[in-house]
């Protein structure tokens, strides 16, 4: 069978049977991008276009790059030496990557492994719960989460998302979930404010006042928010959070999966801050995608707060992840790890971050579409306006044909999709973390030339 032929069976094969996530079904039908190559950071598709990836797969996972041969031939190995045990037993690789991510987290203790972000957000709130059973009487159950943080596709992780047409026509949800106000500065919703990262977390400790601080259990946030825009926390913000979290006896649950391992600058994206979690969940970039894994780090405090007594025998976190069991997963990640430290690529994202940061900056000089950049490390986000002084987002469609610009003059990014009634506007950048100053540089012409055309 030729490529040619080769090729149109598949792409008939994918418009006929495959439901692609996110996607319409008449976009479907015309046919989506298949790709068939990867290589650093750059990607094929079947029709042999290559594109430079400034998004990590599309979806915030691809840290270490494309073709990896050293992480396919660390899951080759561990798969062929044993590849599934359920994780109620011990094993050699989980081991070994739990050792090695803690010495990344200071003050943190314990790792238990799933399969995505979602369930390592579901593990982290049945955590909260049965520490409000055991401790509390069972009434301290309530989460609260932030306006345009994602924490997850399941009903419970959706319950605890900001996101309105993510959220769509899918309730009822699980009770128990409170939202608070979003962080997100250049969207100020309390007027002249001297400082607004403290007015936005005495936001949060009203709702928790108005909510009763004996049924609050914990609050999830991420450190900086992501598809909802790359919203970075304002000055002092996550720390008076953590204050008020310690007087009420709320755990502090951090949101990782698309920010740690790196993708900030630093290992996790709470480090840029002074202040210490109680819970930590990470996905996404922990095996840079060459394998499924998820993690939900606690305190050993937690820990302990999770085990059997003599009054309690099944006091204990009495909870499973078949595919926590599939040892592809942490054999993966502790060679993703490997490379991450031995090519220096979280000291790479801070310091090409910057550069990238500077290249958008300048941008937004000669083109007043864009009315706020913002990012650490290697993400970033553009806010696209149709008026910097009135701020009036862009339309959705502006968005979708810069990006569509981008994608015809081979680069690939991200924006916010499907996520807000107002706010489609906001285009975001993650290249792996092997980036160089040739690729940023590449991401910004392209870039300059894209909002030129849209906007002419």
């Amino acid at each position: 069978m030729n490529s040619q032929v080769q090729y149109n069976t598949v792409a008939e094969l994918d418009r006929e049977h495959v439901w692609h996530h996110l996607t319409p079904g008449a976009a479907a039908a015309k046919g989506v991008p298949i790709f068939v190559r990867g290589e650093g950071l750059n990607v094929w598709d079947s029709a042999g276009k290559e594109y430079l990836d400034a998004s990590a797969g599309g979806v915030w996972v691809v840290n270490a790059g494309y073709g990896r041969a050293e992480i396919a031939d660390a899951v080759r190995e561990q798969l062929l030496k044993l590849n599934f045990f359920a994780s109620s037993t011990g094993s050699e690789p989980a081991a070994l990557f739990a050792g090695k991510l803690l010495e990344k987290m200071p003050g943190m203790s314990r790792v238990f492994y799933s399969s995505s972000g979602s369930e390592a957000n579901e593990k982290a709130f049945k955590m909260v719960r049965q520490i409000a059973h055991k401790h509390f009487g069972g009434k301290k159950h309530k989460i609260l989460y932030r306006e345009r943080d994602y924490h997850g596709t399941t009903l419970a992780a959706l319950s605890a998302s900001g996101q309105t047409e993510r959220r769509a026509q899918f309730g009822p949800f699980a009770p128990g979930f409170v939202e608070v106000p979003h962080c997100c500065e250049y969207r100020n919703q309390y007027g002249e404010t001297e400082n607004y990262g403290l007015r936005a977390a005495q936001a949060i400790e009203e709702v928790i006042l108005r909510e009763g601080a004996d049924t609050v259990g914990g609050i999830i946030l991420e450190p900086i928010t992501a598809g909802g825009g790359v919203i970075l926390p304002p000055q002092g913000y996550l720390e008076k959070v953590r204050e008020i979290c310690d007087r009420y006896d709320i755990l502090m649950i951090i949101d990782e999966v698309v920010c740690g391992l790196g993708r900030t600058g630093k290992w996790f994206g709470y480090q840029h801050y002074d202040f210490q979690p109680d819970i930590v969940t990470m996905a996404k970039g922990v095996a840079s995608g060459y394998a499924a894994i998820s993690c939900t780090v606690t305190t050993e405090r937690v820990y302990e707060m999770l085990q059997e007594d003599e009054s309690d025998k099944l006091g204990f976190f009495r909870d499973i992840s078949t595919y926590a069991g599939n040892l592809a997963g942490p054999a993966a990640a502790l060679a993703n790890m490997q490379i991450l430290e031995r090519e220096e690529l979280v000291e790479n994202s801070a310091k090409l971050g910057e550069y990238f940061l500077e290249g958008l900056r300048a941008l937004q000089l000669r083109h007043p579409i864009i009315g706020d950049v913002r990012g650490k490390g290697l993400f970033a986000g553009l806010e696209l306006v149709s008026d910097r002084d009135s701020k009036e987002p862009v339309d959705e469609s502006v968005a979708i044909a810069v990006a569509a610009k981008c994608k015809d003059l081979g680069v690939l990014i991200g924006r916010t999709n499907r996520s807000f009634e107002r706010f489609n506007n906001i285009l975001n950048f993650s290249p792996a973390l092997i980036a160089t100053s040739a690729h940023i540089d590449r991401i910004v012409e392209v870039l300059d030339q894209a909002l030129s055309e849209v906007s002419a």
